[in-house]
């Protein structure tokens, strides 16, 4: 019967489920051999050889050489094939598109970086997209067609209903009605949205300080102020996906900003975000405060004031963590969770300095007590969990040797 081929139970499934099992612990473990592998799943020695060499034939195994340094016969090991599938990732700011593209293990292969500035975008977003993923593709060494799948992030989110980008008015070309159906055109690969700090958390959940943790709430400052909440495992992104936008907060200490989508701005961004520092330094008679981008500039600064041991910079620290854990005591009362994660550039620019004084504040403001953790990953976050969310969904697709 044709409807028996995927019913649990049958060999064919079952054969799956051992095949996928194994291609796990490869991409976990590296180059393992057959005896190995047997072990590793409890398959006998037949069973397994007939799983490598039906993974063999599919092109998602290869020999790579030989065990050496035991004693008897060298034993024969496999690898994932890397050129099996290749997936990529965008990071989108209004300065600049980062591009990667990464094989099936998840090894980077190739990257590029399109420069965006202005408050027009000199070409339209649909090129820029193009442009950044080609730029990214060569660098790997392979063609646009070679992509399984992309996923893009971007500050905000694209509403599921009106397929427009909302709380992100600050990256301009992004909010035609019909961009996405023009990108759906120009791309030849299935592509996914996400927005840039759930693209961290999913990096902190699966690479860094968040993993094995099913609740945890990631906080991010660098351009913009953001939270991505982790609730039993998943992303929670909200019937418009703005859950998480909470530089749109409302909290004590600074007056109500209203009308905040035009302002692209709230109460918490303001007490907090990274335009607050520089302010704030200045406030307190910091001298050398740099200048550039706020996000560059708070990094400097909160650097620098982790480093002294007191004065004007351990006063910098000490509001400035005050302010962060206004906002984050709404967050925690509400949502109660295990962890929370300090993210981007002039949050971990603290250091553990900060986090302890953020940790001792909140105890104060908030009958939750999560542990807070600074984050792990802090190369290129956004795009590494873009990476990471496209490699996941091409995986569940290509290694399923069910069909």
């Amino acid at each position: 019967m044709a409807g028996t081929a995927g019913t649990p139970g049958t060999p064919r499934v079952l054969r799956a489920m051992n095949d996928r099992a194994a291609l796990d612990l490869l991409l976990e473990h590296g180059p393992l051999s057959r005896t190995r592998i047997g072990k590793l799943t409890g398959l006998s020695k037949p069973t397994a050889s007939q799983l490598l060499a039906r993974l063999e034939a599919a092109g998602l195994v290869r020999l790579t050489g030989t065990s050496e340094g035991r004693p008897g016969p060298n034993a024969q090991l496999y690898a994932i094939d890397p050129t099996a599938a290749h997936a990529a990732g965008l990071d989108v700011t209004p300065r600049r598109i980062r591009a990667a593209v990464a094989d099936i293990t998840g090894r980077t292969v190739g990257e590029y970086r399109l420069p965006t500035p202005g408050r027009r975008p000199a070409r339209p977003v649909v090129q820029q997209v193009t442009d950044a993923l080609d730029g990214a593709v060569k660098a790997a060494g392979l063609a646009r067609s070679d992509v399984h799948r992309l996923v893009i992030g971007t500050p905000g989110a694209f509403d599921p209903g009106t397929g427009r980008l909302r709380y992100a008015s600050h990256l301009p070309g992004w909010h035609s009605p019909t961009l996405l159906d023009e990108l759906a055109a120009a791309l030849p690969m299935p592509v996914e949205y996400e927005n840039d700090v759930n693209l961290a958390a999913v990096a902190e959940q699966r690479l860094g300080a968040a993993r094995g943790h099913e609740d945890f709430v990631l906080l991010w400052n660098q351009e913009g102020l953001g939270a991505a909440l982790v609730l039993g495992g998943r992303l929670h992104r909200g019937w418009t996906g703005g859950a998480g936008e909470v530089g749109f907060l409302p909290v004590p200490g600074t007056p109500l900003v209203r009308q905040v989508t035009k302002a692209n701005s709230g109460g918490y961004q303001e007490l907090a975000g990274s335009q607050a520092v520089p302010a704030l330094a200045r406030e307190l008679g910091i001298e050398g405060v740099p200048p550039g981008p706020y996000a560059e500039a708070a990094a400097t600064l909160l650097a620098r004031a982790a480093d002294h041991a007191g004065g004007p910079h351990r006063e910098l620290l000490r509001t400035y963590a005050t302010r962060l854990a206004t906002g984050l005591a709404s967050l925690v009362s509400v949502l109660d969770p295990e962890l929370v994660v300090l993210s981007g550039s002039a949050l971990t620019a603290g250091g553990e300095v900060l986090r302890a004084l953020v940790q001792a504040e909140l105890e104060e403001l908030a009958a939750a007590r999560p542990r807070l953790v600074v984050g792990d990953v802090r190369d290129r976050p956004v795009l590494r969990g873009a990476l990471e969310s496209a490699l996941a969904a091409t995986r569940d697709e290509v290694f399923d040797t069910s069909r």
